[in-house]
């Protein structure tokens, strides 16, 4: 569970207990990103993980990722030190993006375009469920075990995972490509998003904004990207495909996902934080009080994909979402001077029915939109513009929390909630210039 709630996007699940080899002490005070590295920073990012997919089929790369991810977890549990254990959760973070990005793919292979909703519902549901469980199941294996157990319990269900991908999951045939792969789009990629993710993790954080090693990251990002543009103009089967960025769909979803996976950092990152400061949960509490965003995930992702598959229509569930999403985090910011985990509660459960009708919904338009060729870097390529928006909300809402932090716990959360609120309608914004193209029952 815990390693499935790594492998969803962005949101830092609110773990009681920390990983690493001293003793978990509950979450830290809100920084600019969440731990280092994230899912996706690492090479290999989300594209490449897409565009192998598409070239050699998704049950192989599935199978790759999955065997990397519990192989890294067996060796970050075997860790000796802190910097080995940084670069063994580099790799675990990368195979963690392979699998998510990998799975949504291999439902457009398999699915036709009204059941996508629905089945890529059901995944997200089940992120919802181990984001609340993972952590606690970690929380008592800390506790009653050692925190390398934290790592070690992904072994036996990964092993069963690969299991079930072998056993069960079909493998359609695949157009190979002759061109080359782009290598070097791919590194100029991964570094480019090394370096911005180190802008937003150390950025007033270790260094100061104008310190000469985050101005020399940021000229490293725009170095990278500049050469990225510049290649990838040129390579006949590019790893960025600006083609795809160019449609209405693709290029408006990516902003969406972008703005909503931003703003709920709010909810994943300071909710926590404020039910421990404001209302005396523990840890442990203030993950099971996230449960109400969990639920509305679940039961709204479950609806909209119902309803997807009986009308063939998409569109109006990720506005509905996004406007819910708004709406909680301004209720949020209304009961946060209450300090009541019910009235908290309710914000969230709010919050959560939005945000269960915009990610996955999303995905079926983009996978709606392109050739099936091109899933898999469609897929990857709103993930990875889904993991930034989660770097850059973390980053800008921290910023926003220590502004106001002086003043108190709760208005620094306040002044969260209604920064957040903006970015979830400007993504409304941006869904309503989506096309909608009525959705076939025949893959």
């Amino acid at each position: 569970a815990r390693g499935r709630g790594r492998a969803a996007p962005p949101p830092p699940p609110p773990a009681p207990a920390r990983r690493g080899p001293a003793p978990p002490r509950g979450p830290p005070p809100p920084r600019s990103c969440p731990d280092p590295p994230p899912v996706g920073a690492a090479p290999p990012p989300p594209p490449l993980w897409g565009k192998l997919g598409d070239r050699h089929g998704r049950r192989t790369l599935l199978q790759i990722a999955l065997a990397a991810f519990v192989a890294s977890s067996a060796l970050c549990g075997a860790a000796q030190d802190i910097p080995q254990l940084v670069v063994l959760r580099a790799v675990q973070g990368a195979a963690a993006g392979g699998l998510m990005t990998l799975a949504m793919a291999a439902v457009g292979d398999l699915v036709a375009p009204r059941e996508r909703g629905r089945y890529q519902g059901y995944i997200a549901a089940t992120f919802a469920v181990a984001t609340i469980v993972g952590p606690l199941v970690g929380g008592v294996l800390v506790q009653h075990a050692g925190w390398r157990w934290v790592f070690f319990v992904n072994l036996p269900v990964g092993a069963l995972a690969l299991l079930g991908l072998e056993l069960r999951l079909p493998a359609p045939p695949v157009e190979r490509s002759e061109r080359a792969l782009d290598a070097l789009g791919a590194a100029l990629l991964a570094g480019s998003t090394a370096a911005f993710m180190l802008v937003c993790i150390w950025g007033g954080q270790r260094y100061a904004w104008g310190s000469a090693q985050v101005l020399g990251l940021a000229a490293a990002v725009a170095a990278l990207t500049a050469a990225l543009v510049v290649h990838e103009r040129r390579v006949a089967d590019p790893i960025v495909p600006f083609h795809l960025l160019r449609t209405r769909v693709v290029a408006a979803t990516s902003v969406a996902l972008f703005l909503g996976t931003a703003s709920l950092f709010a909810v994943t990152v300071f909710v926590p934080v404020f039910l421990e400061a404001a209302t005396g949960a523990t840890p442990t509490e203030a993950g099971l009080l996230l449960a109400p965003a969990m639920l509305g995930i679940t039961v709204s992702t479950t609806l909209s994909g119902r309803g997807i598959a009986r009308t063939g229509r998409y569109k109006r569930f990720p506005l509905a979402g996004l406007t819910a999403m708004a709406v909680g985090l301004v209720l949020l910011a209304g009961l946060a001077a209450q300090r009541s985990q019910a009235a908290t509660g309710l914000g969230l459960a709010v919050f959560g029915l939005g945000f269960g009708m915009v990610t996955q919904v999303l995905i079926v338009a983009v996978h709606n939109s392109v050739e099936r060729r091109e899933l898999g870097i469609a897929t990857a390529v709103t993930g990875f513009f889904r993991a930034l928006g989660g770097a850059v909300g973390a980053a800008v809402l921290g910023a926003v929390f220590a502004a106001r932090a002086d003043s108190g716990i709760v208005d620094g959360v306040r002044a969260v909630f209604l920064a957040a609120a903006p970015l979830a309608l400007l993504a409304l914004v941006a869904v309503a210039l989506i096309p909608e193209k009525p959705l076939e029952q025949r893959r």
